[in-house]
This record gives structure tokens, C-alpha cells and sequence, in this order.
């Protein structure tokens, strides 16, 4: 019989209070709607309904206390939306923490390979 390989594994969520603001879909949700210029565009190439994606920015904004993204107003150029300097400065921690979080969970599934055997 065969012996399994444990490993740990874990998700980062960033929280607000006990609310959770960001993982990874929301995270990539502001960088698409920032290389977009809309949360339409951005819900459309993620496939979500554009609903949902303002009802997760809304949140975001929300839970922060900050406008991550801000809307423009429609007529002849369509509007648009804007990921603002507080969201980037999110998305650039996440990323960061996400990073740092990765590099852990390697040591300490190396030193769990260890104890194991």
C-alpha cells in the first residue's frame, strides 16, 4: 500500500474586522477591471454577471473605508471605471502577502515532510 504525501495548504483571505475583503477572485477583479477601465468588461472576462462585480467592489469599498474603484460617468465615451491609488495600493499588498504566504507554506510543508518521514 502506498503512502500518502500530507501537505498543507491554505488560501490567503485579507479581512476587515472579522468581514473578509479580498482573496484571489476579488484581487483579480480589481487588477482586470484596471487593465479594462470597466467593471463591465472586467465581470465579462472574469464571467461573472456585472451585478456581482459591483456588488463585490461595493463591498470592498465598503469593508476598507476607501473608494478602491470609482466610476465614470457614462454619455459619447460609455464611462468607465477607474481602480484608484488605495485599491492599487491594495492590490500591490495582497500580491506581496500572497507571496510571502506561498514561500511559507513550502517551509512548512518541508518541515512537515520531515517530522512525517
Amino acid at each position: 500500500m502506498a503512502k500518502p504525501k500530507l501537505s498543507v495548504r491554505s488560501h490567503l483571505w485579507l479581512m476587515a474586522d472579522d468581514e473578509s475583503l479580498v482573496g484571489p477572485g476579488r484581487i483579480e477583479l480589481l487588477e482586470t477591471i484596471a487593465e479594462t477601465g470597466s467593471i463591465r468588461q472586467a465581470a465579462l472576462r472574469m464571467g461573472m454577471s456585472y451585478r456581482a462585480a459591483w456588488n463585490a467592489v461595493d463591498a470592498m469599498n465598503k469593508r476598507t473605508g476607501k473608494v478602491l474603484v470609482t466610476r465614470l460617468a457614462g454619455g459619447r465615451a460609455g464611462g468607465g471605471a477607474v481602480v484608484t491609488e488605495a485599491g492599487l495600493k491594495l492590490i500591490k499588498a495582497f500580491r506581496a502577502s500572497e507571496k510571502r504566504h506561498a514561500a511559507y507554506l513550502l517551509k512548512l510543508n518541508a518541515r512537515l515532510a520531515e517530522l512525517i518521514g
